[in-house]
């Protein structure tokens, strides 16, 4: 048998199929989707995790009129659920459109691509037209959808109106299926034409789900649950089966199995623990090791070229950095540093998403960082709170690029001065360090709040914000246990050849009647302290368990605003 070739962005399961393309195997959805009691289902998973293949594969088992495609799933696991596929297997007419080419500027922009797409689909079914099942006020109706002259609501009314027809046409119910409905949804909510195109979903999908006798199953996939806009509120026919969900936990994104059988195929097996750091880390319901497919079909085709960070979520890009990158929020700039460092957050995942309250509840910038693949539950920790990481290596640089961004675009630090200042830091050449971190510093961080009792937090954030230039060759953690206590910053070389560094932040006040000769004093005390605190409690003893041998033991005393990280020599005194 000739060797399965890597098909990298071609989402059509008959094309990919009959082109000898790699295919992991997904076909029990299928029986799992129609075997569900719920009528319409709805699946939300992140922007490249397999839903529009999965679709296509949905399609081309039921459609009426691809009899040919049956052959297709001969190799595959819903062949050998014999009964089932001799029941249902081209018995019923099928609907599939996606909405994820939905994006405008604007209302009228939008309104016209819809048409746009509903047009095309119209076209598919154009046999209808030389139906005897038809009216013929309703053949006239089709051909102005398909010349997009028809009235709006026509449109609005589309989708309804077309399993009817197939429904007329066939003898058959119809299986409907609408791919990343909610990505107009979400362009409408950041280009300000959202209640124009809640109005049409309502309608376009209401009537399509909800009392459609000639409905028999719908599969709805998007990123988020869009709730309480009415889309889905009323219409209490509709399973909804998240992330979280226990059910279909398997059926997006590639399981390690399914991931170790594909290196395998293209002799890559000896890249797996590389490619587990890279792409794993994903947790859908119960099922931990969820690989990012389009990371893996990328490597897999490119391999010769490296690991690089190939996912990008376009859908909500946009929401995200822009809450992020928002100047005002540094609350969520101090968790964001957190998660890159490895820890872990807790956050109540609030999975009726509403937009509408997404101005005014910061804490749903959390679900939808989740949701859309950016970061994974590790935990349920009760109702509907989580534990939160990053997953894996690919998506912590996608985060440090955004804070590096932070930086440059809030507080004006030049990307420049950031990779000079870092790069004499990590070569050890620190009296150079201190005089670019001093530059830095007094440039900018005037920008910070460094006011009340979590001032060392502040400069932690800040420090940790500025190292994330360097994220490629370090692992950068914060308050972690290491020796006798807890270090403020270590890193960690992926080389071990590498200096290590631990930092270890210190924050002084002057007082005003405080002579320079006593604050030069205490400037060089709090030095000599950090740096008696990194041997004491042995901060560096995680690097001595990475093998590393070179490793730079940085004390860091802020004065106000002024970093200092060596001794002040007694004949010169600073000016603050």
């Amino acid at each position: 048998m000739a060797k399965k070739r890597i098909l990298k962005g071609d989402s059509n399961f008959k094309r990919l199929v009959a082109n000898n393309g790699y295919f992991v195997d997904k076909t029990l959805l299928v029986k799992e989707f129609f075997d569900n009691g719920d009528m319409v289902l709805l699946m939300p998973r992140p922007r490249r995790f397999g839903k529009t293949l999965n679709l296509s594969m949905v399609e081309h088992f039921f459609d009426i009129n691809k009899k040919e495609s049956a052959e297709l799933f001969s190799e595959y696991k819903i062949s050998a659920e014999k009964e089932f596929c001799e029941q249902h297997q081209n018995r019923y007419p099928v609907i599939n459109i996606s909405l994820k080419s939905i994006r405008a500027e604007n209302w009228e922009g939008c309104i016209e691509n819809i048409k746009t797409e509903i047009s095309d689909l119209y076209i598919e079914h154009d046999y209808l037209l030389e139906s005897k099942n038809l009216r013929e006020s309703e053949k006239r109706k089709f051909e102005k959808i398909i010349d997009e002259t028809a009235k709006d609501k026509d449109y609005y009314y589309s989708l309804k109106h077309l399993s009817r027809y197939l429904k007329n046409h066939f003898g058959q119910p119809v299986i409907i299926l609408v791919d990343e409905y909610d990505t107009p949804i979400i362009d409408g909510y950041t280009k300000k034409y959202y209640s124009q195109i809640i109005t049409f979903m309502q309608v376009f999908m209401g009537t399509a789900f909800k009392g459609n006798d000639n409905l028999k199953k719908g599969l709805i996939t998007g990123i988020l649950r869009i709730a309480r806009e009415s889309i889905f509120s009323e219409m209490n026919n509709v399973g909804v089966y998240t992330i979280t969900s226990l059910f279909f936990s398997d059926k997006f994104g590639f399981t390690e199995q399914e991931t170790k059988d594909a290196l395998q195929c293209f002799d890559l097996s000896d890249k797996f623990k590389s490619v587990q750091q890279w792409y794993n880390g994903y947790q859908f319901g119960n099922t931990k090791h969820i690989y990012n497919p389009w990371s893996i079909v990328n490597y897999l085709s490119r391999h010769e070229e490296g690991f690089k960070p190939y996912w990008i979520n376009t859908g909500t890009d946009s929401l995200i950095k822009e809450r992020i990158l928002n100047p005002g929020d540094t609350e969520n700039y101090d968790t964001l540093q957190k998660l890159i460092s490895g820890q872990t957050i807790e956050k109540v995942l609030d999975e009726n998403f509403v937009f509408s309250d997404f101005d005014t509840d910061k804490e749903l910038l959390w679900t939808l960082l989740t949701f859309s693949g950016y970061l994974t539950q590790t935990k349920n920790i009760g109702a509907d709170s989580y534990e939160l990481k990053i997953p894996n290596y690919e998506i912590t640089k996608v985060f440090k690029d955004i804070v590096v961004k932070w930086l440059n675009i809030n507080i004006k630090v030049k990307r420049e001065l950031l990779v000079s200042a870092t790069q004499h830091l990590v070569n050890n050449r620190i009296p150079e360090f201190e005089k670019g971190f001093k530059k830095i510093m007094g440039d900018t961080f005037s920008y910070f709040d460094t006011a009340g009792g979590n001032a060392e937090n502040v400069y932690q954030a800040y420090v940790l914000g500025m190292l994330a230039i360097i994220g490629d060759d370090y692992i950068i953690k914060s308050n972690r246990e290491s020796g006798e206590g807890r270090y403020d910053i270590l890193l960690i070389p992926y080389d071990k050849n590498r200096y290590g560094i631990v930092i270890e932040i210190k924050q002084i006040k002057r007082d005003k009647k405080e002579t320079d000769g006593n604050f030069y004093n205490k400037i060089n005390g709090q030095i000599s302290e950090a740096l008696n605190q990194i041997e004491r409690n042995k901060y560096y003893k995680e690097l001595l368990t990475h093998k590393i041998k070179n490793i730079i033991k940085l004390p860091i005393v802020f004065a106000g605003k002024e970093p200092f990280v060596m001794q002040l020599p007694e004949n010169k005194l600073e000016t603050f």
